[in-house]
């Protein structure tokens, strides 16, 4: 047994050895002496301290605990034992912590008030972070007591007494709350703010907060809460926070007392944009049935903060309105922010949703109600829900079901409001009217304060027909009842307007029924609209615009369609006309199939000048309702003003196919005669004239169908007098009987030009009939008679004389005058007739030209017809300036060009030609046109100048030919009675090679001049006429021709020799080229007779006497080329190769010579060449004239003829001049194509080498522009 000391020493030498680590030493020490001494106090905490130290926790805590148990008052233990809790991770060693800290508190707190401190820091973590608040606030309490006895300063206590009130805080989250630990928060508040200073500040004002937010957490303190707040407003009035609280409480209460009211009255006055306040006055409003205020007040509140409330309020704020989707909108928000715990709020706001949908109307309202039906807690078993349930199934069109669930419950209870009155609703649906009434009268007298059952008795009233519509006692009183019971049921007013607009007539209450309809549901466009129209019925615009701008600013796009459509139209009236596109188009996007909107759009557009877009629309209103005739004709009007006219008269005739619609045949009678001038400008009278008939008779339908419209009889007055322009041949015009004056019985008679021009006099006197004083009218009637005295014949002396029809004109031209002095155009007609021949009044159109400057100075008409006269009176210098004024105020007026033309022509000019030239471009004028052909055609008979600069440019450059050719058509086929213009005609076409035209213009001018004096000028036309026949091959009749002139002519006689060689009569040609001879004044005359003399004797076989002509030919002073090229060829067809040379040696020496000499002269070296049998030879002559004349595409031709079949080595050069000849000329184009054709063949170009350039294409190319040739198909 160890004694005392030894126990002593070897604690002592366990410490040593924990204190140098020896762990397990020291627990051998230990060890030693609890053998001797079991319940030794410092050999336990020695043990438990190296068995911590050697990871042995659980020994270690056993160790201390046995400590603890032996001396539970020595802190050693508990040390060790907290220092083995807080570094060990076991769950069961951090569950004792608490306890050991808590034991520790108590042992320090009178020894080491630090430690204790410590001590309790720790401890308050441990409760904080496992939420046991209660405990927390006891050992905070502990602290503070600590504190408080030891004498801290108060700012110390202040701080541990805000932390606790921050630690404590947090319970107020939990869902458990512990009294207690709630009274120790409201303690901590309370001794945190009697500590604060200063008083007021902003330290106690953030505690008051946050002591006022505890409260307001805490229903049972709700006498504090506003004690504190009201406290907290003393002493901070800008403060809304406590109002807020204040005001939270009140909604979650429902309390709307006064003193709620003024709560929240104070803190919409301290803070204007708070959703509480807004919220508070909406709940008060709706207590006092201001609904309207209540939603506006809510809704706003709601912005700031979603509340389950304030849903819930809004949706019966809306459903008292009627607002019903609005409402189960507003009931769907509050179900989302409901708190799951909150039942009744949750229940109420389904129960709301479903009365609001089953009201809403719509199948799929009906679906959502039904859901919501069944989300109700035991609603089946609540007749009201129960109701609702049945106007669901008769929304979604189950009338059996909703009568079946109405006959459950009246089974149940017979008289239930609701039930009968959803028995009336699927009696009505299925057609039984008297039933539904009964069932209705019923609803009425079991709920007579319901305005609903009142309005559904009126409105059956109402739908029963006429004879209940005008029974004050049905319609009207229950009605009014209705809007008396629920003064916020928008349809009792509308169909009050209905009642009062339709039966008793009195528009002025009908309009603030329907105003007071739309005002209470602003999605009711009925009564909008109709509100909207009986004010502008009323001229009451600004009424009418405010309603449109009120729901126009609301409108979402695509809605709102009656509203933008109306305000479109206002727009449209009033002339804003971009204003109105804009509203109609947004009507449109509501509603893309209304093509009534689609017309307004157009007419809109059309207002604008917006053509194009216009006729798209009203292209779009006739595809949706193909009937409307509306659409058709303003599309035929827009493209009628766009000058479309033959598009126009399309679409007038589709509508007068359908019915005679006089706008449509004004409109097509119009365009017609626009037609028709455009063709008479082109002088293509024959279809001028037959629109102009098509235009009369149209028009004169229309005028028959609306005889008082002096419009149709002006314009019928244009259409006949628009005969006065063509060919008196062509004027040949079938007038509907009645208004040609002859016997009505027939459908239409046939009238000249003179005739239909008087039938215009007629229609424009039946216009000035209906309006006298429109000076227009009196000026068409001048022109007209205008017209008539120019197509009559001068020797009359009636009435009718050219005369006093012209009188007639300067009579009315007056008139229209001295209505309208301001107007040029009546000023220079006026002009032109005191001008005309038959009064020749210079004086007057000098006056009236000159005034109608004055009035209008851009005047070129009258700056052209005042150098006209000018010109007339022989003043060339004044017209040449006039002519000058006129050419640079519209240099495309061609009338000012043929003015100075004449000009250029009396002074000798070089411009003459130019100028004329110049107005066939600019226009089809008469006097132009002969202008140009005349100096043209002067132009090709001197033949001393073909190699001139002016020749080149004026005729070959310009392609004068042709183009005097087209226009003289057109001259002659207006002016039919010009000889000299066929005979100009006839020489044009002759150049142009167009021989049968050439023979029927030279026919006209013989036929013209037989019934003339002028012999001189008929046997020229004669000679030409002959000429024409002998190259028509018509050879006998141009002999006959030749033989009635005179024949003193060297052209005469030559063609009658020629004329008798081509008939085959040689004998007589040849005697006719002798007397030619004889005649013949020049060498080069005779050298031409000689070459034809031996062409004839070579024909009759005498060789030697060709030979002898042609040498003597060669002879002659001026010798020509064409001799020697019959020469030439007499030595080729006889062999004779020494002829042949010496002939072509003697035409080389002639130098250059024409196209046609080059040629044959080619031809005929190629000839000898091959002959000689020099074949190389022969392809390089015809290159050397190719690379001579590279514009020649006869030689091209000939080149590639040649090449094939004397050099065919060069067949690729050969297809390649073929193909210079196509390009160069078409007419040698379709021989070249040939021979291209043979060098491709020559070369081995087939199909397989190239599949487009190729042999067989090239063929056929030349068959297909040559089917007549057969020798290409061979």
């Amino acid at each position: 047994m160890m004694s005392t000391k030894e126990v002593k020493t070897a604690l002592k030498s366990a410490r040593e050895a924990i204190k140098n680590k020896e762990f397990k030493e020291a627990l051998k020490h230990c060890k030693a002496v609890l053998k001797i001494e079991k319940n030794n106090y410092n050999a336990w905490v020695f043990i438990g301290l190296a068995a911590s130290e050697l990871e042995q926790p659980d020994q270690a805590q056993t160790a201390y605990k046995k400590a603890v148990e032996l001396e539970p008052e020595q802190l050693l233990a508990w040390q060790g034992l907290a220092n083995l809790y807080e570094k060990t991770d076991q769950w069961d060693f951090k569950a004792e912590l608490s306890n050991v800290y808590q034991k520790l508190v108590e042992l320090y707190a009178s020894s080491d008030k630090n430690k204790c401190y410590e001590m309790i820091t720790k401890l308050s973590d441990i409760y904080q972070s496992d939420k046991e608040y209660s405990e927390l606030a006891k050992v905070w309490q502990q602290l503070i007591q600590l504190k408080e006895e030891e004498g801290v300063e108060k700012k110390e206590l202040l701080q541990l007494w805000q932390q606790m009130t921050h630690l404590l805080s947090e319970c107020l989250n939990e869902e458990e709350q512990d009294n207690e630990t709630q009274n120790h928060l409201i303690t901590a508040f309370e001794k945190a703010m009697v500590l604060m200073d200063p008083v007021p500040g902003e330290k106690h004002r953030r505690t008051s907060a946050d002591y006022v937010k505890c409260l307001s957490k805490l229903p049972h303190e709700e006498a504090k809460m506003k004690e504190a707040c009201e406290s907290m407003l003393s002493l901070y009035p800008s403060q809304s926070y406590p109002l807020e609280i204040l005001c939270s409480h009140y909604l979650k209460t429902g309390i709307q007392d006064e003193d709620a009211f003024s709560c929240f009255s104070r803190l919409l006055d301290l803070a204007p944009n708070s959703g509480l306040g807004h919220l508070g006055l909406g709940t008060k409003a709706l207590e006092e049935g201001r609904y309207k205020d209540a939603i506006k007040d809510l809704a706003q509140g709601l912005k700031k903060m979603s509340s389950s409330t304030g849903w819930y309020n809004l949706a019966q704020a809306q459903l008292k309105m009627h607002r019903y989707s609005d409402s189960a909108t507003s009931c769907s928000q509050g179900l989302t922010v409901c708190v799951s715990g909150d039942v009744e709020q949750r229940v109420g706001l389904l129960k709301l949703r479903l009365e609001a949908l089953v009201r809403s109307g719509g199948e799929k309202a009906a679906d959502q109600a039904l859901e919501s039906f069944s989300q109700i807690p035991n609603a089946a078993k609540d007749p009201v829900l129960v109701a609702l349930k049945g106007r669901a199934y008769l929304n979604k069109g189950q009338v059996d079901q909703a009568l079946k669930v109405s006959s459950e419950l009246l089974a149940s209870d017979p008289n239930l409001a609701q039930g009968l009155a959803l028995r009336g609703l699927g009696h009505l649906a299925e057609g039984q009217q008297q039933q539904a009434e009964q069932s209705f009268l019923k609803a009425a007298g079991q709920s007579p304060d319901c305005g609903e059952y009142y309005f559904l008795l009126g409105q059956l009233y109402w739908d029963m027909g006429e004879e209940t519509r005008k029974d004050r006692g049905k319609v009207h009183t229950h009605l009014l009842k209705a809007a008396k019971l629920d003064p916020h049921l928008g349809c009792v007013f509308r169909y009050l307007g209905h009642y009062y607009r339709e039966v008793a007539n009195d528009h002025g209450r009908a309009r603030g029924c329907y105003k007071k309809a739309f005002d209470l549901d602003n999605d009711d466009a009925e009564s909008g609209a109709a509100s909207v129209d009986l004010s502008m019925a009323n001229e009451d615009m600004d009424t009418a615009l405010a309603i449109l701008q009120s729901v126009i600013e609301k409108a979402t796009p695509g809605s709102a369609k009656w509203a933008w459509m109306r305000r479109g139209l206002y727009y449209l009236k009033v002339g804003n006309h971009q204003q109105a596109i804009a509203d109609l188009q947004a009507a449109l996007r509501a509603d893309p199939e209304d093509w009534v909107c689609w017309e307004c759009l157009g007419e809109a557009y059309l207002n604008r000048r917006s053509f194009t877009a216009a006729l798209k629309a009203f292209g779009k209103a006739h595809q949706l309702q193909p009937s409307s005739i509306y659409s058709v004709y303003q599309a035929a009007a827009i493209k009628q003003t766009l000058g479309k006219f033959k598009e126009a008269v399309a679409e007038y005739l589709q509508i007068t196919a359908q019915q005679d619609y006089v706008p449509a045949l004004k409109g097509l009678g119009e365009c017609q005669l626009s037609l028709a001038k455009s063709l008479m400008e082109d002088s293509r009278d024959g279809g001028a004239i037959d629109l102009i008939q098509q235009a009369i008779q149209n028009l004169f339908k229309a005028a028959e169908l609306r005889p008082d419209l002096s419009c149709l009889w002006k314009l019928l007055g244009d259409a006949c007098t628009a005969a006065s322009t063509v060919s008196p041949n062509r004027a040949q015009v079938q007038v509907p009987a009645p208004l040609a004056g002859v016997d009505p019985l027939t459908q239409s008679h046939m009238m000249n030009q003179a005739q239909t021009v008087k039938v215009g006099e007629r229609c424009y006197a039946r216009a000035l009939k209906l309006m006298p004083e429109v000076p227009s009218l009196w000026y068409d009637l001048g022109l007209n008679y205008y017209h008539q005295a120019s197509l009559c014949c001068p020797t009359e002396v009636d009435q009718n004389s050219p005369s006093l029809l012209l009188e007639k004109a300067q009579q009315c031209l007056k008139k229209a005058i001295m209505m309208d002095s301001g107007n040029h155009y009546y000023w220079n007609s006026l002009g032109v007739i005191s001008m005309s021949k038959g009064l020749e009044n210079f004086a007057l159109a000098q006056h009236c030209f000159i005034k109608s400057i004055q009035v209008e100075s851009s005047n070129v008409v009258a700056w052209t017809n005042l150098g006209t006269l000018y010109l007339k009176k022989d003043n060339i210098e004044l017209a040449h300036e006039a002519f000058k004024i006129a050419q640079s105020l519209e240099p495309l007026y061609v009338n000012c060009w043929i003015g100075q033309a004449l000009i250029a022509e009396r002074v000798g000019s070089y411009d003459t030609m130019d100028l004329f030239r110049h107005t066939t471009e600019l226009s089809t004028h008469m006097e132009g046109v002969k202008g140009y052909a005349y100096w043209v055609c002067s132009t090709l008979l001197d033949k001393s100048n073909r190699d001139s600069e002016l020749y080149r440019y004026n005729i070959v450059q310009m392609n004068a030919i042709s183009a005097a050719q087209v226009a003289l058509s057109k001259y002659t086929e207006r002016i039919q009675s010009d000889p000299d213009a066929f005979i100009m005609l006839g020489y044009l076409n002759e150049h142009l090679q167009l021989k049968r035209q050439a023979l029927q213009a030279y026919q006209r001018a013989v036929e013209l001049l037989q019934s003339m004096s002028s012999t001189e000028q008929l046997a020229f036309a004669q000679g030409s006429y002959g000429r024409a026949l002998c190259f028509s091959c018509q050879c006998e009749e141009a002999v006959n021709i030749y033989n009635s002139t005179p024949l003193q002519e060297l052209s005469d006689l030559t063609g009658l020799a020629l004329a008798y060689c081509r008939a085959g009569l040689i004998p007589e040609s040849v005697n006719a080229y002798e007397r030619a001879l004889a005649m013949a004044t020049s060498e080069k005359e005779k050298a031409y007779i000689l070459t034809a003399l031996a062409l004839l004797q070579h024909r009759q076989g005498n060789i030697d006497s060709a030979k002898t002509l042609l040498f003597k030919c060669s002879m002659l002073k001026e010798p020509i080329s064409e001799s020697l090229l019959c020469l030439c060829a007499l030595g080729l067809v006889n062999n004779d190769t020494t002829l042949a040379t010496a002939a072509l040696s003697e035409l080389l020496k002639q130098g250059s010579s024409s196209g046609s000499v080059v040629e044959q002269r080619c031809l005929l070296t190629c000839t000898l060449l091959a002959l000689q049998g020099n074949y190389s030879a022969v392809q390089r002559e015809a290159s050397r004239a190719v690379h001579s004349n590279p514009g020649n595409a006869s030689l091209w031709a000939l080149l590639s003829r040649v090449v094939p079949q004397y050099y065919p080595r060069k067949a690729n050069g050969g297809a390649m001049a073929g193909h210079v000849s196509c390009l160069s000329s078409m007419t040698q184009g379709k021989r070249a194509l040939l021979y291209s054709g043979v060098n491709q063949l020559a070369s081995g170009r087939h199909s397989g080498e190239h599949k487009h350039r190729n042999a067989l294409k090239t063929m056929q190319k030349a068959v297909m522009l040559c089917p007549g040739r057969y020798t290409q198909t061979c």
